[in-house]
């Protein structure tokens, strides 16, 4: 079950609204993550609420049931009132939980290919930090964590679990090296927010782990 994992997720800010629908009434995804979303909706809900939020990717459903974690009313309009609220998921409807996860590697690996591009001054091409995890898919169970120490070395190390650190990233196991290269060298170039993106990615390679 999606909600069954209570941690903080990590969640993209959309530089451009999706527009979805809670429970069957327009609403814009501010951000979204593989646990959650921020989204502005009409009227007013109250944490623990639990509704339904749809939208497209693809061409394909991407739906959610969303239990309320926070809500604000930020202004009116007209007779209505219009909330931002964040919302966590709790259950996956057919296969929305690999159509977002999909969405999710595709977002932010143009993001971060894009950042790398910038800071060596060459063309972003096509990123393989977005098929992080897309191409394989293992029965190996487990989790490596990778930290960037002060002096400029990382360490490695095998986990259990699939929480992310402050100072480097968790992925599954399976990942490939060379690949692994790649988000290690990103990493090290990127400021905070490229950093928290990265720790995202490792969120959707670590979703991907066999539960034991």
């Amino acid at each position: 079950m999606v909600g069954s994992d209570r941690r903080e997720f990590q969640r993209l800010s959309l530089a451009k609204p999706i527009l979805g629908l809670l429970d069957g009434q327009n609403a814009l995804i501010l951000d979204i993550g593989v646990g959650g979303a921020y989204i502005e909706h009409y009227g007013m809900s109250l944490p623990g609420q639990r509704h339904k939020l749809l939208f497209k990717w693809k061409g394909e459903d991407v739906e959610f049931v969303a239990e309320v974690a926070r809500s604000n009313v930020v202004r009116t309009s007209g007779p209505m009132s219009v909330s931002q609220s964040g919302l966590r998921f709790v259950q996956a409807m057919g296969k929305s939980e690999n159509r977002l996860n999909d969405m999710m590697a595709t977002f932010v690996g143009k993001i971060l290919a894009a950042q790398k591009a910038n800071a060596m001054a060459t063309d972003p091409g096509d990123s393989t930090l977005s098929d992080l995890g897309g191409a394989r898919r293992s029965r190996a169970r487990g989790y490596i964590t990778y930290r960037l120490l002060k002096n400029g070395a990382w360490i490695v190390q095998p986990s259990s679990s699939p929480v992310q650190p402050q100072d480097g990233f968790t992925v599954a196991s399976y990942e490939d090296e060379d690949e692994l290269e790649i988000l290690r060298e990103t990493y090290e170039a990127a400021d905070e927010e490229g950093r928290r993106l990265i720790r995202l990615v490792g969120e959707l390679s670590a979703r991907t782990v066999k539960k034991t």
